[in-house]
Formats: C-alpha cells, structure tokens, sequence
C-alpha cells in the first residue's frame, strides 16, 4: 500500500522539478542572448553616435584619409527655392571629395546660402551669417585644406571648385565650408593651378544660371535675397 502512495508522489515532483529544470535553463539561454544583443546594440549605436573630435589643419588630413577609405559616395543634389543641382565629386581629388561627403553628412549646408554671387562668373556657397552655421563650424572645427590642382581638371563651365581661405597662408590653403560653382562660359580658366576643382554639374546648369541673375549688393556681392541650400546624397 506504501508504494502504491509512493510512486505517483515521486512522479509528480520528477516532472515538477524537470520542469523547473527546463524552466532556469530558458531563462538563462534567453538572458544570454538578451545580454548579445543588447551589447549588438550598444555597440552599433556607439558606432554611430560617437562623437566627432574637432578638426584642425594638422589632423584634418589624417581623418579624411581614413574616411574616405569608407565613404566612397560620389553624387550629391543641392536644393534650392530655384530647382536641384545635381554634382558628381571626383575621385581625384580624394580629400576634396570625402570633406564634401563627410560635411553633407554632417548636414553642415543644411540652411547656408549662395553667399556670393558674380554675374557671368561664379555662385559661391556654403556661407552664411546666421549663428546656427556658425555653431556648426564649431563643433566640427577650423582647419583648412591643402590644394590638390595637379589632376588636370580644367574650371570648366559646370565646374565645382574650393576657394580659398580668407586667412593669408602662402600655400594657398583652401576653405573647406565652401565651394563654387563656374558659370562663365566656355569657362573660367585663369583660376586653373589656382584652385581645386573637385566636381562638376551634372544636371540643372539652368537653376546655376537662375541662381546667377540674382539681385545682389553692388559692393559685397552678397544676394539681396537670401538664397538657402540643403545638400543631399544621391543614390547612384
């Protein structure tokens, strides 16, 4: 009679304690993967949020050369109130272009103007004097970029060009926050050796000439109307 009672009893706290077995082992596997993937997503997120260092001219070259070996974007659209400008940066001009990239990417342009513009000549952008590009130039940092005009681009119609620094440096060093765009057909040879040309227009010359005819102050060449970008990356 004993055993009769006794084996459903040891049955029952057999199943009950496999049970609870299984149970903390579940548990455990899920914590554990809980645990990975959590550290996946610390990990991501610090990749992409980790804060920039603010640049200089001594270590502006060394971050450009790291990335562009990861950023190899080619094409970007400037909007404007007057149409796109479409631009293809070059390879060539390595550092030229991945500063274009990385400030894009930093939605620097973002709310800059057409700063400058010279009829029949060039539109120059990437300026402004509003307080939030000059925040932006902060955090990013002050440095200046050497020439690269040694690759046989000619300031071409179309052409894509940095000017350069107000500073007086005797290697002509370029500012990085600007560039500009020739209008003066066939082109603008005289600034060739001078400047680097890093990209070229490849769709809404129109609104470049649109944007050329704008009111400006006779001494400052700056527009009488405020002429906003936002610079884009585009797909190709």
């Amino acid at each position: 009679m004993k055993f009769k009672y006794f084996l459903p009893l040891f049955l029952f706290f057999l199943t009950t304690s496999c049970g609870e077995t299984h149970s903390k082992s579940e548990k455990k596997k899920n914590a554990i993967q809980s645990t990975e993937t959590q550290k996946k997503i610390s990990e991501k997120e610090e990749k992409n949020e980790k804060p920039i260092e603010t640049l200089n001219t001594q270590s502006v070259i060394p971050f450009l050369f790291d990335y562009e070996k990861e950023n190899k974007e080619r094409y970007v659209r400037i909007i404007t109130d007057y149409g796109n400008i479409d631009i293809e940066l070059f390879n060539e001009t390595p550092y030229h272009r991945a500063n274009f990239i990385f400030l894009t990417k930093q939605n620097y342009f973002d709310g800059s103007v057409f700063h400058r513009i010279v009829k029949d000549f060039i539109i120059q952008g990437g300026n402004s004097d509003g307080w939030d590009i000059r925040k932006k130039r902060q955090k990013i940092g002050y440095y200046l970029l050497p020439p690269d005009t040694k690759k046989g681009f000619k300031h071409h119609r179309g052409i894509v060009s940095m000017p350069s620094s107000d500073i007086d440096n005797p290697h002509q060093f370029a500012s990085p926050y600007e560039f500009f765009i020739v209008v003066q057909g066939p082109g603008a040879y005289h600034l060739d050796g001078n400047y680097t040309a890093f990209g070229k227009v490849i769709a809404g010359m129109e609104v470049v000439d649109k944007i050329n005819q704008v009111e400006t102050d006779e001494k400052s060449e700056w527009p009488k109307r405020d002429v906003k970008m936002k610079v884009v990356l585009l797909d190709r």
